[in-house]
């Protein structure tokens, strides 16, 4: 922009300081228990002078109040808001004047309350607003823009004042982002998240890049264990060596993953806890087959498949695959 156009723009915004946003304008419902317990819920507010009118009634309030921080909910707008959007008033006209004339990013960057006296359940709450100030042009991280501050004032029904509320917002011109790095290549295909290696596991997922799904065996007591871990869980034994499954088995339960859709895996993958024939478990993928027509119980034959150019995993099929051990 021009000085000459920056100068007239500033002229035209600088005219709403003073206009009022809303007349004195009454809540829709008076201030309520039910709303200061949803309130005081979620903040994790456990004043009992805010919800425990047992506690209240023996105070020197006699009564409990509404947290002051809420003084701006009972005000509020409601879901209508939404898809009818609100009535056309100063603060909407100032920042349409600041989208036409290319403020188009918007940045609140700060609320400022001030608290004068409690409101209790049954009172009425009034709010008035005025655009207070705008200040002048100014160069930020976000951009070039200007803030401009809201001033609500809120009362009861007596017109005893309860306190005020400044709200303070940019708006300003959005930087432009540079391009983005042109390439001939296509993009890579997204792959499956990499299988987490370690001291303990390295050797079961080589194992398994070899087409080979192993069972760790304690030397001491021979008992099967998986995930590879260090110890055994039944002597303590840190010996220990391992045997190759047949990866035969049976679904002891399952599930289809629909939502959300993960770059890199199927579509709809039917996961399953698989109980091996030799005894331990295995959690993996059911292919070959639909959602609907795997069941407990059901015979399955697995074996070691290239799911992805980085990525060898047992994957398990209908088939009665062998004798139960």
């Amino acid at each position: 922009m021009t000085p000459e156009e920056i100068e007239a723009l500033e002229a035209q915004i600088y005219a709403y300081v003073g206009k009022e946003v809303c007349t004195a304008t009454p809540a829709k419902d008076a201030v309520n228990e039910t709303m200061i317990r949803h309130w005081t819920e979620v903040m994790g507010d456990t004043n009992p002078a805010y919800t425990n009118p047992e506690w209240a009634a023996s105070s020197k309030r006699g009564k409990t109040i509404a947290p002051p921080a809420m003084m701006y909910v009972w005000n509020q707008e409601g879901y209508a808001v939404a898809s009818t959007g609100r009535p056309s008033d100063a603060q909407s006209d100032l920042v349409q004047l600041f989208n036409d004339h290319g403020y188009t990013g918007v940045l609140g960057t700060n609320v400022k309350q001030e608290y004068f006296a409690e409101a209790s359940p049954g009172d009425q709450v009034v709010m008035e607003m005025v655009i207070d100030t705008i200040s002048e042009r100014k160069a930020t991280a976000r951009g070039t823009g200007y803030f401009y501050e809201t001033l609500a004032t809120f009362s009861n029904q007596n017109g005893v004042k309860l306190g005020t509320q400044r709200f303070r917002v940019l708006k300003f011109i959005p930087q432009e982002q540079p391009a983005a790095a042109s390439s001939d290549s296509a993009l890579e295909v997204p792959t499956r998240i990499p299988s987490p290696r370690g001291h303990d596991n390295k050797w079961w997922w080589e194992a398994c890049d070899e087409g080979r799904i192993m069972i760790q065996r304690c030397t001491s007591c021979q008992t099967l264990r998986h995930p590879p871990r260090p110890m055994c869980g039944e002597c303590q034994s840190i010996e220990w060596d391992a045997i190759e499954s047949t990866l035969d088995g049976e679904v002891l339960s399952y599930t289809c993953l629909r939502h959300p859709s993960i770059p890199g895996y199927p579509k709809d993958p039917v996961c399953a806890v698989i109980k091996l024939d030799e005894g331990t478990h295995l959690v993996s993928n059911i292919v070959g087959c639909e959602y609907e027509d795997v069941s407990i119980g059901m015979r399955v034959k697995g074996k070691v498949e290239q799911v992805d150019e980085k990525t060898m995993l047992p994957q398990f099929y209908p088939g009665t695959g062998g004798a139960r051990s």
